[in-house]
């Protein structure tokens, strides 16, 4: 019998490398829902090979998308860590609000 591909491990593999970066544009948040996706996709391959690993060839390669997407998850709580201390030491909520108002009014003085 000729052996197949596992259906999820390289989407998963490229939510894991874009969680990378998600996790520094978007205060954590994005990261933390790629990696999530990854490591659901990575579960169900997981699954998928323990019932018949003589069938798939790349096990390998959902492994390393495992360790890539749990990085990923790490950096995104960091991240996510970091933007609430961040927030909690300039005062909260609302004195975060008023100064990302100030920079844009700034910005739109300066473009004018």
């Amino acid at each position: 019998m000729e052996q197949q591909k596992l259906p999820n491990a390289t989407i998963a593999l490229v939510l894991g490398i874009i969680s990378f970066i998600a996790c520094c544009c978007s205060m954590g948040i994005g990261g933390l829902l790629f990696s999530g996706i990854a490591l659901f996709l990575l579960n169900k391959d997981d699954a998928l090979y323990m019932e018949n690993p003589e069938l798939y060839s790349n096990y390998s390669q959902v492994k390393t998308a495992k360790i890539i997407a749990h990085i990923g998850l790490a950096l995104a709580i960091l991240s996510l860590l970091y933007s609430v201390y961040q927030i909690y030491s300039i005062g909260g909520w609302d004195a975060y609000m008023e100064n990302v108002q100030k920079v844009m009014d700034e910005w739109q003085q300066q473009n004018q």
